[in-house]
């Protein structure tokens, strides 16, 4: 996670930005969306701070939105950077989804001097009640698909409130995400049932509540922000973790490679698979629902389980 007052100055210059294209050239012109115009018939356009809230826009809004990610594709949800235009078409558009505290602190600062028309804001919808081991706020709350579905529910009633007469289908489909939600949480659980107790150590402190969600318990080598690096205590940790519990496999993420991980798997004769934070758009032809499944395989296969 960038610093946040680098983060902040930058948010703030790409605010002052917007307002003065706003003020000389009758507010610049948005992202390019693709669909219909939006209008009385058309589309909404809803914009998503990154890739699981955009996913939850789509399934819930169908059709009937289009949803644009400030997050760039390749590029992880911490360290966003906004353009003038991304700015002020945030005044723009009919809904933005996002969640406030840090993940993405020019997100934040942008909301703050340019208000949507509505705002889902998750940190409002969930209990972000989670600390990382140094005390830093959790955001990925995503990774508990329970959580996730609250969010969707939270998003149909504010499309809702944008347009009342779709509302009926907004409301299905928001039943039909947490119908699938609560299926993948039920596999989930049964598939993990076995490693209840077990220790997941991990590249980065990002699977709090997901390991929460299902009885195990993270040891990470970085906390809450990636960038930084592995302290020696945490080194210190987490090989006497493998060593007085047995592990046999750390988990890196698809998003920043083995690096530390696999320097530490070689060291001690161990396996390397991945873990997805799901902070970036998976690979085509992958959704959320696929990447969590594969996620649950990975640590099903990968921990010291139970029979």
């Amino acid at each position: 996670m960038p610093d946040r007052a680098a983060a902040g100055a930058t948010a703030s210059a790409a605010v002052a930005g917007a307002l003065a294209a706003s003020l000389l050239a009758g507010c610049g012109a948005g992202p390019t969306t693709v669909g219909a115009a939006p209008g009385p018939d058309g589309p909404l356009e809803v914009v998503a701070s990154f890739y699981p809230l955009q996913y939850v826009v789509e399934q819930v809004g169908g059709d009937d939105v289009t949803v644009q990610s400030l997050t760039p594709p390749g590029s992880g949800g911490h360290d966003v950077e906004l353009t003038p235009s991304q700015v002020a078409h945030l005044g723009e558009v009919d809904l933005v989804v996002h969640v406030s505290g840090g993940l993405q602190p020019a997100t934040d600062d942008a909301l703050d001097v340019v208000p949507p028309a509505s705002l889902v804001d998750a940190a409002d919808v969930v209990d972000l009640d989670r600390t990382g081991s140094e005390g830093s706020a959790d955001p990925h709350f995503w990774l508990d698909p329970l959580l996730l579905a609250d969010v969707g529910d939270a998003v149909a009633a504010a499309l809702a409130g944008s347009d009342p007469g779709r509302a009926p289908a907004f409301a299905a489909r928001a039943v039909d995400l947490r119908d699938r939600l609560e299926r993948l949480d039920a596999d989930l659980a049964g598939s993990l049932a076995p490693c209840d107790g077990a220790v997941l150590v991990t590249s980065h402190e990002a699977f709090g509540y997901l390991t929460d969600r299902y009885g195990i318990e993270q040891v990470a080598l970085t906390g809450i922000d990636p960038e930084v690096p592995p302290s020696p205590a945490r080194l210190r940790r987490a090989v006497e973790t493998v060593e007085g519990r047995g592990v046999r496999t750390v988990f890196f993420e698809r998003s920043t490679g083995p690096r530390v991980t696999a320097a530490l798997a070689d060291d001690l004769g161990l396996a390397t698979a991945v873990l997805d934070p799901l902070e970036q758009q998976p690979s085509d032809g992958e959704d959320y629902e696929d990447v969590m499944r594969r996620n649950g395989h990975a640590l099903a296969d990968g921990l010291v389980c139970g029979s």
